[in-house]
């Protein structure tokens, strides 16, 4: 596992990233965030942690700039939670909610490269033949044929069902019933 990077926020405001030994912008530093690299932000001076309010300004940067994740009310109920006891609650709720969504979006990519990765006209063969098997097994026309005869010794012709005991007669004897 590799060492978590070390970015030094100066008080000028510029952030220095001592792996490369240069200095970054927050842009870089969302290029981290994406790439997956673990870092830590400190200030040069104190030393103290900066990285949620580093990943804070990103947020909003990118709040600003296009089309929002956080509506004004979702930001409201937030900063409701602040201070109460079911913070930590929250906390670890918001946190599972993303590792899901995150797998989810995983699960969803993989899926999707299987896809193009296989021949159309093989996948669509398969999804009807998946279709069709479905449909058999819920109309009771599955496609196996279990070889027993009723006592009378009859089978409806192209089926597996069996024939019902009125239809087994014979024409004839249907016609006297009836007459």
């Amino acid at each position: 596992m590799s060492e978590t990077r070390l970015i030094k926020k100066y008080p000028n405001r510029r952030l220095y990233d001592t792996a490369i030994s240069s200095y970054i912008t927050l842009a870089d530093v969302k290029r981290l965030v994406l790439d997956g690299v673990d870092f830590q932000v400190v200030d040069a001076k104190t030393r103290a942690d900066l990285t949620r309010t580093i990943l804070l300004q990103i947020i909003s940067e990118e709040e600003e700039g296009g089309e929002p994740i956080f509506s004004s009310e979702l930001l409201a109920q937030i900063i409701r939670a602040y201070g109460g006891n079911m913070q930590n609650m929250l906390t670890s709720y918001l946190e599972k909610s993303m590792e899901l969504w995150s797998e989810q979006q995983r699960v969803f990519r993989e899926r999707t490269r299987h896809f193009m990765d296989t021949n159309p006209m093989q996948m669509l063969t398969q999804i009807a033949e998946r279709n069709l098997s479905m449909w058999q097994a819920m109309s009771g026309l599955g496609g196996e044929k279990n070889g027993e005869e009723d006592e009378q010794g009859g089978k409806d012709a192209g089926s597996d069902r069996e024939t019902p005991p009125e239809s087994k007669r014979s024409k004839g004897e249907s016609r006297r019933r009836r007459g």
